[in-house]
């Protein structure tokens, strides 16, 4: 198994003080032991994987998905739990110049799909995910981000959807007390706890007859004649379909395709003590809207319903303990800089994960090119929450035979230039990114 960061960055190191981990215990998932025999094996156990085993059981298909370390480990475990639009990481303008109006305004509802899908998962399955919110609000950083805010919110009402538009005077009637100047709230998406979601949908799926296995990381891919061998310690799956749904935890050899085709880059997170009245009241910040920030490095925060705080950006480039801590302690700095009547407030809970990026910025769903019977979902921008659960019932549709979703999903991922050594140009990047938002 190669990958692109140290060992660190697939360890323990990074998820230690994870808060989600303290509020569900994690099922007990069997190891495999031995030799199986399955119609679809899944490489992964996030949203991608488990929502793929549920609708493929369903479906009356025998599958056995194969997590590497336990549930709820990777990325899907440990997010921020915003379950909103989003999964590429482009301009609706930009897209509409590269693929066209029409399939760019496909490519959008699918979003929207994607999160009435999770929505739809959630009633359909009675979890309780602890869920809040009505939609999410962008909060602008600088005067001239609430201009753009403005405009938008006319092209959004042109399009059927009713945005809130907030005014700066008016953000501490509604509970935003912050250094914004203004903000703009889409009634679409919510906050909810990832790991109660992500479980509430493999016990959905292990109900329904999907095998899910723990401690089963893939060491090789083979093709036979009709079938995929995965290796694994214990012993060997055979497959007729194998769906990769392995995101930012990915590897560059497994399959041999993926080699420089994604961009793991990490996310930080913390969450506080709970807060009281008085201290919600003390920095005027009550609202339990999921809400993030005009910045290209974006900040993304919320209230909980237990009134603790969570608040996230994007972490560090570098895999090592002391690049963690400083990563988190950059996290604090923020968080500290924004809300400053909360700077004593504890934040026992601090941990990272890595998101994937594609080099189009898009997710990427399908078949992989030139190998009949393999499958992947991944690339989500940091927004998996919805689009992943919602590609994992895609590719258990074209599993199927099915397809209905947008052409833009559908384009392969493509090799990021100097592939081997494509990390070095992320802190270049972010740092244009981060002058850009002075």
């Amino acid at each position: 198994m190669k990958r692109i960061y140290s060992d660190y960055a697939y360890g323990s190191g990074p998820r230690s003080g994870c808060w989600w981990d303290e509020t569900i215990e994690a099922p007990e998932w069997p190891q495999l032991e031995g030799d199986l025999n399955t119609d679809v094996a899944i490489i992964g156990g996030g949203f991608t994987g488990v929502s793929a085993a549920l609708h493929l059981a369903e479906a009356g298909i025998s599958v056995a998905l194969l997590e590497a370390h336990y549930p709820g480990w990777g990325a899907s475990g440990r997010n921020g739990g915003f379950c909103c639009l989003g999964g590429s990481m482009i301009t609706e303008k930009a897209l509409s110049r590269r693929i066209g109006s029409n399939a760019a305004s496909e490519y959008w509802q699918a979003e929207q799909d994607a999160v009435s899908f999770a929505e739809d998962l959630i009633d359909r399955f009675d979890m309780d995910v602890d869920r809040h919110s009505n939609g999410e609000t962008k909060l602008a950083h600088r005067p001239k981000d609430m201009e753009d805010l403005r405009k938008s919110a006319e092209a959004i009402s042109a399009s059927g959807v009713e945005p809130i538009l907030i005014e700066k005077k008016d953000l501490a009637a509604h509970g935003l007390g912050g250094p914004f100047h203004g903000a703009l709230t889409l009634p679409i998406g919510f906050g909810l706890n990832p790991r109660k979601y992500l479980f509430g949908i493999a016990e959905a799926a292990g109900n329904k007859g999907a095998r899910l296995f723990r401690n089963a990381p893939i060491s090789d891919i083979k093709r036979l004649s009709e079938t995929f061998q995965l290796t694994i310690p214990s012993g060997t799956v055979n497959a007729r379909r194998v769906i990769i749904a392995t995101n930012g935890y990915s590897s560059e050899d497994i399959p041999d395709w993926l080699r420089g085709r994604y961009m793991p880059a990490q996310s930080n997170v913390l969450v506080t003590r709970a807060l009281t009245q008085e201290e919600l009241d003390a920095q005027g910040w009550t609202s339990e809207q999921a809400s993030y920030d005009t910045r290209n490095l974006l900040h993304y925060f919320r209230l909980m319903p237990d009134r603790r705080f969570l608040f996230g950006m994007r972490g560090g480039l570098q895999s090592s303990p002391q690049a963690e801590q400083r990563a988190r302690a950059n996290n604090r700095r923020d968080f500290e800089q924004m809300f400053p009547a909360w700077r004593n407030v504890e934040s026992p809970h601090s941990w990272s994960g890595m998101v994937c990026i594609a080099r189009n910025r898009l997710p990427f769903v399908g078949q992989v090119p030139g190998h009949p019977g393999l499958y992947a979902g991944m690339a989500y921008h940091g927004n998996g929450v919805a689009m992943g659960s919602y590609s994992g019932m895609l590719l258990s549709e074209l599993i199927q035979g099915r397809d209905r979703y947008p052409d833009a999903m559908k384009q392969p991922l493509a090799t990021f230039p100097l592939a081997s050594i494509r990390r070095i140009f992320m802190p270049p990047l972010y740092l244009a990114r981060a002058l850009a938002d002075r």
